[in-house]
């Protein structure tokens, strides 16, 4: 099954099953997986489940769209070369793992 690692600022990890078509944002809230907040449920309205997509996943994900970039720049953490939302980012079939990176804070 695949899996979504998610990184802790402290740099704990912790990898958890996910579905291709899933989002990172919705499995971190269905595993309760810290530093996620998803204010808005997923509809890219809220910056709260900023996330830094680790380089070896890069990737595997599609550009950012216009709106993604427009909340990016309202983040509370630093925005980072890698910088995007989680709601935004459905695992894709054939993809085995997929690592973000947590900021240190979302509000």
């Amino acid at each position: 099954m695949p899996q979504i690692v998610y990184v802790q600022p402290d740099g704990s990890r912790e990898s958890v099953p996910a579905s291709a078509g899933a989002t990172v944002m919705a499995t971190a809230v269905t595993h309760g997986i810290a530093g996620i907040v998803a204010e808005c449920g997923g509809s890219a309205m809220c910056a709260t489940c900023h996330v830094y997509v680790d380089p070896a996943s890069v990737g595997f994900l599609p550009s950012t769209s216009e709106v993604e970039n427009e909340m990016l720049a309202s983040a509370a953490s630093e925005r980072q070369e890698h910088s995007r939302l989680g709601c935004q980012l459905v695992l894709a079939a054939g993809v085995d793992e997929l690592i973000v990176h947590i900021p240190e804070r979302q509000v």
